[in-house]
């Protein structure tokens, strides 16, 4: 799994990527199902938007996205939903092969 951090008017700091990885591993159980999850981090007026796009390895892909006065929130928002889509396309895919 290929992860890529990137910023937007900001520069990620490495407390933040670091904060980041630690919360990725809640999906650590889907690293073989994932291709590359790239973030993207926008500072705009008094909050962050936060992005990201997980591509799976049988080519779905889910777009995720919050918005968060407060980076940390922000990424512990973000990663609960990473979360869950992951586990929802692992069970898919359960199914279909099933």
């Amino acid at each position: 799994m290929y992860t890529e951090i990137k910023g937007v008017h900001m520069d990620v700091t490495e407390k933040v990527k670091e904060y980041l990885e630690q919360k990725l591993h809640k999906i650590e159980f889907a690293r073989d199902m994932i291709i590359d999850l790239p973030f993207t981090f926008t500072k705009e007026k008094n909050a962050f938007s936060i992005e990201s796009t997980v591509h799976f390895r049988w080519g779905n892909s889910a777009h995720l996205s919050v918005n968060s006065f407060d980076v940390y929130e922000g990424i512990d928002t973000l990663t609960d939903k990473l979360e869950n889509k992951v586990i929802r396309e692992k069970e898919k895919i359960q199914q279909h092969s099933g």
